[in-house]
């Protein structure tokens, strides 16, 4: 196991620490993750609108759960509106161009990838089923696009200059307008002139990537590389959800408006609140479990790790265990870091398979402890929070012969240390 921490730390580890450093990763994460507080904001409201206690919930009628599902359509159902925005500025902002230029460039491309329709009675409207979850990575696509076109054409200075003294704001505005319309232009030309519909091929494409990361490989790979980066002292959620976050955001958002509609069966598993409150039990490896046992050690300072580490382990924070115990290239610690949330993943991904236990669709803080976040992103199911004491009775098992190991290495050198000292 040292040598392939060894050979992790190595070999994979320079490749993967560039990765999230990439300019385009770097934007679509940062851009994605500007529209969280949107979308827990928007998970409360879900829970408001199917509440969890089924005698209020047999009360609330139709029309009033439809209001109160309103935010819902709007923070959720729009999510990738907001996130191109946001993957467009910070891009530009890498690229030392205007940020919000490169922003509004950005949505505009989005949106002209929908024809809006025009309804008798009602006027033109923009239909909203694409962009929720299920248009992220058009709106990745498009973001890209306009940034990089906007980039091409200021390097080359095909670009309207402004004379001294004009303010700030009213030149960027000028510079942007060729960008603007050499974007719009193509997209117009290509989506409503040629008729060839960019969200549907783009969609068509990363499909099979969705459906993928709803299987148990798919489940299994993720939690296989951020355990292994977060072992060599990578921070591997950073980095694999650089990737994986638009697939776990169009798990959700369907899942979501399943719920919205009404759907008692979600039609998903695995997104990312599955990993967060059944997987990620206290952190990356689930190490809520190894801080439990830390408070019974009889190494001074295993336990009094354990007692410094056990509220933001309860809270989901682990660097103090991570860094601290350490588990960062450590054999002793790494292995059970590794297996052990693949294990309670299968457990839970077949848990949810037989509908023994609803599936997650919501996404309450991150800092909750496991037992209620888990409750919440299942919309009130009380054996979700069962199971995840299950999975950290079933992590307590798997760590604890590691250790002990560990602990019986610690005695022995604090044995030494202090017969030094007398």
């Amino acid at each position: 196991m040292t040598k392939f921490l060894q050979w992790v730390e190595k070999v994979l580890m320079p490749p993967m620490a560039k990765l999230s450093e990439q300019r385009h990763l770097r934007a679509i994460r940062d851009g994605i993750v500007s529209t969280l507080p949107l979308i827990i904001v928007g998970s409360f409201f879900l829970i408001f609108s199917n509440p969890p206690i089924p005698k209020l919930a047999a009360k609330m009628s139709t029309e009033l759960a439809g209001k109160i599902a309103i935010p819902v359509r709007i923070t959720v159902g729009l999510m990738s509106l907001y996130a191109s925005y946001g993957i467009g500025y910070s891009l530009s902002k890498s690229y030392k161009l205007d940020g919000v230029s490169g922003g509004i460039l950005s949505l505009t491309a989005f949106i002209m990838t929908t024809i809006p329709l025009n309804i008798d009675g009602i006027g033109w409207t923009l239909p909203m089923g694409n962009l929720g979850g299920a248009g992220m990575f058009v709106a990745i696509l498009m973001a890209i696009f306009a940034v990089e076109i906007m980039r091409i054409l200021q390097t080359r200075n095909i670009s309207i200059r402004m004379p001294e003294g004009v303010p700030d704001s009213v030149a960027r505005s000028f510079e942007a307008l060729i960008p603007a319309a050499v974007v719009i232009t193509i997209i117009w030309a290509v989506r409503v002139m040629i008729g060839f519909d960019i969200q549907a091929f783009i969609m068509n494409i990363f499909k099979p990537l969705v459906r993928a990361g709803n299987t148990l490989p798919g489940i299994l790979i993720p939690i296989l590389l951020i355990t292994l980066l977060w072992a060599t002292g990578i921070h591997g959620v950073s980095i694999v959800g650089s990737i994986a976050r638009p697939i776990w955001l169009t798990l959700s958002d369907e899942n979501m408006m399943a719920i919205a509609d009404g759907a008692k069966i979600l039609p998903n598993i695995a997104p990312e609140p599955f990993f967060q409150w059944f997987i990620w039990i206290g952190g990356s490896g689930a190490t809520l479990a190894l801080v439990i046992l830390f408070l019974t050690s009889k190494s001074k300072y295993l336990k009094q790790l354990g007692r410094t580490s056990i509220l933001p382990s309860i809270c989901n924070i682990n660097e103090p265990v991570i860094f601290g115990a350490p588990i960062v290239l450590n054999p002793l610690l790494g292995i059970p870091f590794i297996i052990g949330p693949m294990i309670t993943g299968v457990v839970t991904y077949f848990a949810m398979y037989f509908n023994m236990v609803a599936r997650p669709a919501t996404l309450p803080p991150w800092t909750l402890p496991a037992p209620i976040g888990a409750y919440l992103a299942t919309n009130g199911d009380w054996k979700a929070a069962v199971l995840v004491i299950i999975n950290i009775i079933i992590m307590i098992a798997i760590y604890y012969p590691f250790f002990k190991a560990y602990e019986k290495q610690l005695l022995a050198e604090e044995g030494k240390i202090e017969e030094e000292l007398s």
